[in-house]
């Protein structure tokens, strides 16, 4: 019964103290312990079987117990003295809080005290120092008060000495007197409900108003409006006059500067006139001529009498350039049919010229103060005019080194004159733009009689595979034309520039470069060749020349050369053309035309080379494989097609040196057009017997090697081929090659043959082996049981992948192909 009791408590505890496994991990990191007893997971049945594993350790059963009790006596304990160790601790720490209370009731009664003090303190200064306040602001009061004072003194004898002097016309004491009356008056702004004051001011304002309306008819009778100035030139009244003028209201400033400047310029508006012959283009010099002389005589006269902040020399150029540009505007609007490419040119350059000595001269400040009014604000841009036009020298350099780069000069200043006048031009361009046009068209045809007269590039020279000259001709022009264009304007001109260069680009690469690609039928389609050979005596195909396939090279150079200067020269018109107009320039359909000749110029070297190979793949096809008796060298079939490989390849990469990437590509078409054209002949040589099929594998690896070396064959320094050709070669001659090793395995046992088969060909499918078993020679009812086994242990393609015919042959390890080669090499010495 006690034994039941202690069991339901053992239950009871056990259900009281389930911790979670957070609370378990943190008692073991803090009590870590090895005894069975203090696990999480303790099972007691699992301990007591510990502890009497066998029937005979229940012995000492007893002294086990009297150990299990003997512990629970120590954890009771244990749990006691803890219990009472807590209950203590309760206790002192609500001492503790006792303590703690008073000590904080003791502070507050401290603190209260100190702060009592402080305000008693606080009030005794307050008393102290109130005399002493009223004091400084009676001091403060009496110095505003004196101050005042003196400047209304001041004030008053300043508005009487001022309206003396301006009835006597005293304007060099009037600007230094009337300068100290304003700023006495600033300190007088909130007293302007006082009468007198505000009466003072309102005497300043007359005495101002009275200044500016006398200092205008001085200027009025010394400059008038309409007849000479006064001959006795500028005087010392007026030059003071002007410095009263800076203080006065801006707009009498103004109205001097104006009816100054267009007194001066009223001789040049009768001289110029419309009608005039002295107006038209052709005479243009003579406006800036005139305007240079009147500068002169400004500064000899007049130079003194304007302040120097007012740049009274630039405002009258300025003025000058604003009345030019419109006047030359209304004169070419009425005259347009009289505007030749020469004459706008001539005044283009002439204005630019103008322009540019205006920015060496001045500052351009006024252009942006707002007080004469533009017509158009000038661009801020690089002053394309000090860029030189390309000399002879540059143009040989730029040809040279087959690119639009030319030694670049230091950046030129901004010039904030450009535009000012010759702006106006910029709707008369279209006349420049069609000549442009018309001169390339000429050039373009040029370029084609030169061609004809001249022929192709004659082989085993330097010529062969060079850049044809033409190409550079139309670069260097259009260098001049595009900097040409670009000091006459960066905006829509520009694009219509772009548009022609774009026309001739085209042109140029239809009629000089696919249009002299060699040809042999009589069929013309641009970049399209309908038949690139036709059939000769027997099985013979024609060839192009040695001269031919130095033309078909030269001409890839050429496009390849376009190419690279295209890109450039879209680069270089994005940099002259406004910011807004850079997107409209865009260049890559030319680019695309001159990829495209390259492209047919690769295809036709590869077409000749492959279709010279065709009869000797066509007489392998047709020997008498069953008939082999013996392996012995090389067939000559294979002989005929490293013929051709060896009087082809060497011409074709001497004269693509320039360009060794398209020569890669060349020999990378041809390896992908050769090989699988080889393999498709090879499932037509049938049937092969075992020897037959040993001729032929030795066939196939004698041009795989030839292959392999075709990058730099017949050249004196042997290079490395490129990876990505070796891989091709490799990938489809060894497809080849497993063809043969599995033509040449024995039929039986039939799971052996098509395992084998399955194993050497990766891309196994059922018409491949179909082919095979054609070229075994085996019966039609034979192959039906095989291909039927073949379907059945073909792997089935995994979801989502390509099919097995689409699986790329990945390339033999070295290892692989040597051990190959060895093979074939002890079956040849065998056979021999």
């Amino acid at each position: 019964m006690m034994e039941e009791e202690e069991l339901e408590f053992v239950e009871e505890l056990e259900a009281v103290l389930q911790l979670t496994p957070e609370v378990q991990l943190a008692i073991e990191q803090v009590f870590p312990s090895q005894d069975p007893l203090d696990r999480a997971d303790f099972n007691a049945v699992e301990y007591i079987n510990t502890l009497f594993p066998t029937e005979q350790s229940l012995a000492n059963i007893d002294e086990v117990v009297n150990k299990i009790r003997l512990k629970i006596r120590r954890l009771d304990d244990n749990i006691r003295t803890v219990v009472r160790g807590q209950t203590n601790v309760g206790q002192d720490g609500r001492q503790a809080l006792e303590e703690a209370q008073k000590a904080i009731q003791q502070l507050f009664g401290k603190i209260k005290d100190i702060k009592d003090k402080a305000e008693k303190s606080e009030q005794m200064v307050k008393e102290i120092t109130r005399d002493i306040k009223q004091l400084d602001h009676a001091k403060r009061h009496l110095t505003t008060s004196i101050t005042t004072l003196n400047h209304l003194h001041m004030l008053a004898g300043g508005v009487d000495s001022l309206e003396a002097m301006t009835r006597r016309r005293q304007y060099g004491e009037v600007a230094n007197l009337l300068q100290g009356v304003m700023n006495v008056l600033e300190h007088f702004h909130k007293y302007m409900g006082i009468p007198q004051i505000r009466q003072l001011s309102e005497r300043v304002k007359a005495a101002q108003t009275e200044l500016g309306q006398q200092i205008l008819a001085d200027f009025e009778e010394a400059f008038p409006s309409q007849g000479t100035k006064r001959p006795g030139g500028p005087s010392n009244v007026l030059r003071d006059a002007c410095l009263v003028a800076n203080i006065l209201d801006p707009r009498i400033k103004q109205e001097i500067m104006k009816k100054f400047i267009k007194q001066h310029l009223s001789e040049y508006l009768v001289l110029f006139q419309e009608n005039q012959d002295v107006a038209w283009l052709d005479k243009i010099d003579r406006r800036y001529a005139w305007i240079k002389r009147q500068l002169v005589d400004y500064e000899e006269k007049y130079g003194r009498m304007f302040p120097r902040e007012w740049y009274m020399a630039e405002r009258i150029a300025v003025e000058f350039c604003h009345v030019t540009r419109t006047e030359l505007a209304k004169i070419m609007r009425t005259r347009a049919k009289e505007i030749e490419v020469k004459l706008l040119l001539f005044a283009i350059q002439r204005t630019t010229n103008f322009e540019g000595f205006l920015a060496k001269r001045f500052s351009g400040c006024t252009l942006t103060d707002g007080t004469l009014k533009k017509l158009e604000s000038p661009p801020t841009s690089t002053n394309p005019f000090l860029e030189d036009e390309p000399t002879p020298e540059m143009e040989e350099l730029a040809t040279e080194r087959g690119d639009l780069d030319q030694p670049k000069k230091p950046k030129a200043p901004d010039n904030p004159f450009h535009g000012i006048v010759s702006k106006c031009f910029e709707p008369h361009l279209y006349v420049y733009i069609e000549s442009q046009d018309k001169n390339l068209g000429e050039l373009i045809d040029r370029f084609v009689a030169d061609f004809k007269a001249q022929g192709p590039p004659k082989p085993n020279t330097d010529e062969g595979g060079a850049v044809l000259p033409s190409c550079a001709d139309l670069f260097v022009y259009y260098k001049k034309c595009m900097v040409q264009c670009s000091q006459l304007s960066t905006g829509e001109p520009m694009i219509a520039l772009t548009t022609i260069f774009q026309k001739y680009l085209r042109e140029y690469a239809w009629k000089i470069l696919s249009g002299n690609l060699p040809k042999t039928t009589t069929s013309s389609g641009g970049l399209t060749i309908s038949s690139l050979l036709k059939e000769k005596e027997g099985s013979e195909v024609a060839k192009f020349t040695v001269e031919e396939l130095c033309l078909i090279c030269s001409i890839l150079s050429t496009a390849e050369y376009c190419l690279a200067t295209t890109q450039q020269l879209e680069e270089k018109l994005k940099e002259k053309v406004d910011i807004s107009l850079i997107e409209r320039i865009n260049l890559t359909g030319e680019m695309d035309t001159f990829s495209t000749v390259i492209s047919s110029s690769i295809q036709l070297l590869v077409q000749d080379l492959d279709a010279a190979c065709d009869p000797a793949l066509t007489a392998m096809s047709k020997m008498q494989w069953q008939n082999v008796e013996h392996v012995g060298d090389q067939s000559p079939y294979v002989t005929s097609v490293i013929l051709h490989i060896k009087q082809n390849v060497p011409i074709i990469r001497d004269n693509l040196a320039s360009t060794r990437k398209y020569f890669t590509q060349f020999c990378i078409k041809f390896a992908n057009s050769f090989i699988p054209k080889f393999i498709t002949h090879l499932f037509k040589c049938k049937p092969i017997s075992m020897v037959g099929a040993e001729q032929l594998l030795l066939d196939t690896h004698s041009l795989k090697m030839v292959l392999l070396d075709l990058p730099s064959i017949g050249s004196q320094v042997v290079r490395k081929a490129p990876a990505s050709y070796t891989k091709i070669v490799v990938k489809g001659m060894t497809r080849a090659e497993m063809i043969l090793k599995v033509v040449m395995a024995p039929h039986e046992p039939l799971v052996v043959f098509v395992d084998n088969y399955i194993k050497l060909l990766t891309d196994c499918n059922t018409e491949t082996f179909q082919k095979i078993l054609d070229m075994k020679g085996l019966k039609r009812s034979e192959q039906s049981s095989m291909l039927e086994l073949l379907r059945q242990r073909l792997p089935a393609p995994p979801s989502g992948t390509e099919s097995a015919s689409s699986l790329s042959l990945m390339a033999p390890t070295p290892e692989q192909e040597s051990s190959r080669i060895r093979k074939l090499e002890k079956l040849i010495k065998k056979r021999l």
